[in-house]
């Protein structure tokens, strides 16, 4: 069988400690109260100028990949092989 653990009362300091790094747990010191002011700016800005221009290379490839769809579509319109496979075979609703 196992013995039982006495309760031992923790010394005032271990407990002061403990009471201290729960609170720091409460209300963590965040890195923009850390960094001076205009660093946050910049940063900011930075992110913004990044999001920003990941956001016009995502419409540049848009762009790119309608444009080449475009282009194939009308190369297909061209190619009567293709036009034939795809046109309605009922000709006699085209009299």
């Amino acid at each position: 069988m196992a013995k039982k653990r006495k309760q031992t009362n923790q010394h005032p300091a271990k407990q002061q400690s403990q009471q201290s790094s729960k609170a720091e747990k409460d209300n963590p010191v965040l890195l923009n109260e850390l960094l001076n002011p205009e660093i946050v700016s910049k940063l900011k800005a930075q992110a913004e100028e990044m999001k920003q221009t990941e956001a016009n290379k995502k419409e540049e490839i848009r762009k790119q990949e309608e444009e080449k769809k475009k282009q194939e579509q009308k190369r297909l319109e061209n190619d009567f092989a293709y036009l034939l496979d795809n046109s309605d075979p009922s000709w006699s609703k085209h009299k």
